[in-house]
């Protein structure tokens, strides 16, 4: 069962989603399965990460990706994909980056949740 969110927080995920471009988990693993490097980031917590993740993901949750991208993602130009539980918290951190400079940021829609239902691959 999906997470139920307050609503001021609904508000701001959604207005956040306005503005950033989304994927699918079904586009994400056929980018994956046809070899493309990917940068993935996941924002989630450290407990979440360390419980299951995307393989290949890479751990900066939302608490300190503003304040440590720059040293992981160097160029503002690197296409980034942005995932979370659900594509609410990704959404906002895609949203903070592109106020950073940050060109070719992607949020992944339905994250974790729709990655664990489609059955996808997971790594821990």
């Amino acid at each position: 069962m999906a997470k139920q969110h307050s609503p001021r927080f609904l508000a701001i995920a959604t207005d956040s989603k306005a503005r950033v471009r989304e994927c699918t988990v079904e586009s994400l693993k056929s980018r994956m399965d046809q070899g493309e490097s990917i940068l993935l980031i996941d924002v989630r917590e450290e407990s979440e990460f360390a419980a299951g993740h995307i393989p290949g993901a890479i751990h900066v949750s939302k608490g300190v990706l503003e304040r440590d991208i720059e040293t992981v993602v160097p160029d503002p130009n690197t296409e980034i994909l942005l995932y979370c539980g659900g594509g609410f918290r990704s959404a906002l951190s895609a949203d903070n980056l592109q106020r950073m400079g940050y060109q070719n940021v992607v949020s992944v829609d339905g994250g974790w949740r729709d990655w664990t239902e489609a059955q996808y691959p997971t790594a821990s």
